[in-house]
């Protein structure tokens, strides 16, 4: 959950359980002498369901639990880091309530924007007997007729995050912005993008237990190894020289496959090519890529659902990796791809936009990318 600019030097030294299994990390800044708390997500699902007024409240209490419990930890942060609509009341609270209290002083807020899709929308009332503001307060929260959680955050932080500095930039777009963008113009001053990133220690081809085959950089063998066991175990053609072109998303619209859809039957019946794809969501793309793979059982293979160590062996076995989606935040597939030698496919969006760079004629990148 937290910035990648303070990842190097957190140390966690507590952990308190609060309500429904949303918890509260209290970290110490070793380095410069400085505390965050660090408040995230609840860990059940689906973790962006922000339809019902039961979460509405909450996390509203969540969020007023977690001020109201620092008095009594001995513990005063200079940062609250906050994480997507779940906690977004945090830095709301603060300013309304908190920042003048004796003990509160001069502690900063942090909002991270992880999907802007996902706000925390519900009718204006709950804005008094749930979330507990007065009429006063309407216009810190109000956005589109709704009270909108992630508005209150980015008027009341000090500082607003995206995991991506492209995605920082194309949020400010009507089209990204799921009609956030007028507020987040005005506040773009205090907008910045952090690229997230990919634990290297445990996502390491060359320990990973999930391959039939371990490999690095300089023992490349092992993914000829990975290559062929994941053709024998998808049905496939056990073929070397043909390439294998991987797939492990959700198959949902915002993923790009309506792009795919136009294309695979010629990619599929003109070229001498493999593709296997791990994934579920939408009726539409998971049927129109199971009838696919029935039609072209020698070089499509499909697996609905999601297996991470299936994941991992398409990332070790899979000579490219096929991302195509029209909106990524960050995207950590692709990041997957490159550390397991699988070369990126992927269009010039958010994430995708920084992280891997197109080889082009001088070969000079570390994937393909498309507009």
């Amino acid at each position: 959950c937290f910035s990648d600019m303070f990842a190097d030097s957190l140390l966690m030294i507590n952990r308190v359980r609060v309500l429904y299994d949303v918890f509260l990390r209290i970290v110490q800044d070793t380095h410069i002498g400085r505390c965050m708390v660090a408040v995230g997500k609840r860990d059940r699902n689906p973790l962006f369901c922000d339809q019902t007024c039961h979460d509405a409240e909450r996390f509203a209490f969540f969020s007023r639990a977690v001020l109201e419990m620092i008095p009594y930890i001995d513990f005063k942060p200079d940062v609250i880091h906050c994480n997507d609509w779940q906690t977004a009341l945090v830095p709301v609270y603060y300013s309304k309530y908190y920042a003048t209290r004796e003990g509160f002083e001069n502690i900063k807020t942090v909002f991270t924007i992880h999907n802007i899709q996902y706000q925390g929308k519900y009718g204006r009332e709950i804005l008094g007997d749930v979330a507990g503001f007065s009429e006063d307060d309407v216009s810190l929260l109000e956005n589109d007729g709704c009270i909108n959680f992630m508005k209150g955050a980015i008027e009341c932080s000090n500082v607003v995050t995206t995991v991506s500095p492209s995605y920082a930039q194309e949020i400010l777009n009507p089209w990204y912005a799921y009609g956030l963008d007028s507020i987040l113009n005005a506040r773009k001053y205090k907008i910045h993008g952090i690229l997230n990133g990919i634990d290297t220690v445990s996502n390491d081809p060359a320990t990973d237990k999930a391959l039939p085959a371990n490999f690095d950089v300089n023992h490349i063998e092992g993914k000829a190894k990975c290559k062929a066991a994941l053709q024998k175990e998808m049905g496939l053609p056990v073929r070397a020289e043909v390439p294998l072109i991987g797939v492990v998303s959700r198959l949902v619209s915002h993923k790009g496959f309506d792009l795919i859809k136009c294309v695979l039957d010629e990619m599929l019946s003109d070229s001498d090519v493999q593709m296997v794809v791990l994934g579920s969501g939408e009726w539409q793309y998971e049927s129109f890529f199971s009838e696919a793979a029935q039609r072209y059982p020698d070089k499509l293979a499909v697996k609905l659902g999601f297996i991470p160590a299936l994941a991992s062996r398409i990332y070790g076995g899979s000579d490219m990796f096929l991302m195509p989606s029209k909106s990524e935040p960050c995207g950590l597939s692709q990041m997957f791809a490159l550390r397991y030698g699988s070369v990126p496919i992927v269009r010039a969006t958010g994430g995708l936009k920084d992280s891997v760079t197109d080889s082009g004629i001088l070969g000079e990148g570390n994937g393909f990318v498309f507009e």
